[in-house]
């Protein structure tokens, strides 16, 4: 088994699609009264600014029983995704669901999807169904606006059985639709109560930990590998051919940027690096607010207010002044890094790990030559990097609490089939689909045909999904060199505060920091100056920032980390 179609489990939508939807999930949720009336009104009482961890947690989280049913070819390590590197023929896949689980009943379910939604009776969808024991009604959105629609749907009372929500569009009032509006799974999944459902048993308790909203567990989490996603990418082949060495600190990248860039033959040393100046210079994550904040000195600190955020920043601002970033980066929305990448237009890029097999296998029939390898973050001084551990779950399933208990135990049991893991029947039918209408098995792995690539997508991967994992056997030295730079980069991270916790903050702070992202833009691109950042975390500070840190540290000084 091996995907070769990119997944939300192998790929999700990138960070790149979280930075590009947080400004328009702000706006609307913030912009428009009617959008979110409904979650800011009733279901305030229900609302419970904060986090759940510790004593409180152990309460709520279900017992973790792992399976071992596929040893991995590369065990997880340093916090890396388990890898699988060879093919397991269908004669020999277990059953890891012996028995439907599933009473027959009909569940309604809202997802996002990134690409053209199959037809609602199509192959797949009554496949899964019938191998389940549960009729799934799918009312796919586009995953671009999807927050748009979330917003809308959470304000009304017409709300789906089943709902997924990224965290990334977790902005604004929404926190407060999903502890007002979803159901309690506490009374189905805590404790050994879960072990009705063995797959998701065996999610990992961190993922769960995530999946804690309003003091309860309403959601059932996509888990994922907590080391960055973010991958500097570079044209090995390109590198090789030149004799250019891969550059190990801010200083030696910017140097070999000026030598590698040729504008007049069209080639340009990067595409826009401000995620990994993030990670060189060691600022808090950015794509979880809770996770902007850490103990520094006895203190805690917003990333803003760091040094290394500033250092970052005027890194960026460098490359772009000495015109080694190609010009479509600086313009912004014009075309596709990733095409620039394997069109040779740019030599280093910075995208998600699921790139590595991506554009590999887009390029090997195109581009024979073609070569990509990830660099490892270099500390910005040429020392070890300091990393920091994203979200262990950024994807949630919630079941509205006007669904009868048999909806929500049909929806456990789709969950459950779909949180399979690799080397079993149920994982292969999910990834997929049917043998002959949706894929054919070539050499022993399965490959999907037009129809499968069509039909297909994904989606039940939204509603469990197992520890995370790579699996490419038709490219065994993509999984080696993904899950090794993993584990190698693993091996510098570090938790934060609030790692793991899902934060509820109080509404009259909860944009208070969405322009930062803009002002970012503009820094990097000479439209800003540093010190109009400077000026900005002065403003943030006296509008709310401080109070803000002392409603953390008491959340902290309460609650205590999920961190260990």
């Amino acid at each position: 088994m091996t995907p070769n179609s990119p997944s939300p489990r192998s790929s999700g939508p990138s960070r790149r699609s979280f930075l590009s939807s947080t400004a328009v999930a702000a706006a609307a949720v913030a912009g428009g009264a009617p959008l979110l009336a409904a979650c800011g009104g009733d279901g305030q009482s229900e609302r419970k600014d904060g986090a759940t961890s510790g004593k409180d947690a152990a309460r709520i989280l279900p017992t973790y029983v792992p399976q071992d049913i596929v040893k991995p070819d590369i065990p997880a390590k340093n916090g890396s995704s388990a890898g699988f590197t060879t093919a397991i023929a269908a004669a020999r896949l277990k059953a890891s669901v012996p028995r439907k689980l599933g009473k027959g009943g009909t569940v309604k379910v809202m997802a996002p999807l990134w690409g053209s939604p199959p037809k609602s009776d199509n192959p797949w969808y009554r496949a899964m169904d019938e191998a389940i024991g549960v009729r799934t009604q799918w009312q796919n959105q586009d995953g671009n606006t999807y927050d748009e629609k979330l917003g809308a749907v959470l304000a009304s009372s017409e709300i789906p059985d089943v709902v997924v929500v990224p965290a990334w569009n977790l902005t604004g009032k929404i926190p407060s639709a999903v502890n007002a509006k979803f159901a309690d799974l506490g009374p189905y999944l805590s404790g050994d109560k879960v072990k009705e459902y063995p797959n998701l048993a065996a999610v990992p308790t961190d993922a769960w930990q995530r999946s804690i909203f309003g003091g309860a567990l309403r959601g059932v989490p996509m888990p994922a590998s907590y080391v960055i996603n973010i991958v500097p990418y570079y044209r090995r082949d390109v590198f090789e051919q030149r004799g250019y060495q891969v550059p190990r600190s801010a200083d030696e990248f910017l140097g070999w940027a000026k030598e590698a860039t040729s504008a007049k033959a069209k080639v340009w040393a990067c595409d826009d690096m401000k995620w990994t100046a993030f990670n060189a210079f060691g600022v808090f994550p950015g794509s979880d607010k809770a996770l902007w904040w850490d103990m520094v000195d006895g203190k805690l600190v917003n990333r803003v207010e760091t040094e290394e955020y500033l250092e970052a920043l005027e890194w960026v601002r460098k490359l772009y002044a000495a015109n080694v970033v190609h010009p479509d980066a600086k313009a912004q929305n014009q075309g596709d890094s990733g095409n620039r990448f394997t069109a040779g237009q740019v030599l280093v890029y910075n995208n998600d790990l699921s790139h590595w097999y991506v554009k590999s296998i887009e390029q090997a029939t195109q581009n024979p030559d073609f070569a990509m390898a990830g660099m490892d973050v270099f500390g910005h001084d040429g020392s070890a990097p300091r990393l920091y551990a994203q979200q262990p779950a950024n994807i949630f399933a919630f079941v509205s609490k006007q669904a009868s208990e048999a909806v929500v135990r049909d929806f456990l049991a789709v969950a459950n089939f779909c949180a399979a893991p690799y080397g079993t029947k149920e994982r292969l039918l999910t990834d997929y689909g049917v043998e002959g209408t949706h894929h054919t098995v070539q050499k022993g792995m399965p490959v999907k045909n037009d129809t499968g690539h069509l039909q297909v997508t994904g989606a039940f991967d939204l509603l469990g999904d197992p520890a995370s994992y790579l699996a490419h056997p038709d490219r065994p030295d993509i999984v080696k060199a993904q899950v090794e730079w993993q584990q190698r980069m693993g091996a510098f991270t570090k938790k934060t505060a609030f790692y793991g916790l899902t934060v509820t903050e109080p509404n009259r702070w909860t944009n208070l920091a969405d322009d930062f992202e803009q002002l970012e833009d503009d820094v990097v691109r000479g439209r800003k100056k540093v010190s109009d950042v400077q000026q900005a975390v002065s403003e943030w500070r006296s509008k709310g920032g401080d109070q803000l840190r002392d409603w953390y540290r008491k959340l902290l000084d309460d609650a205590g980390s999920a961190a260990n």
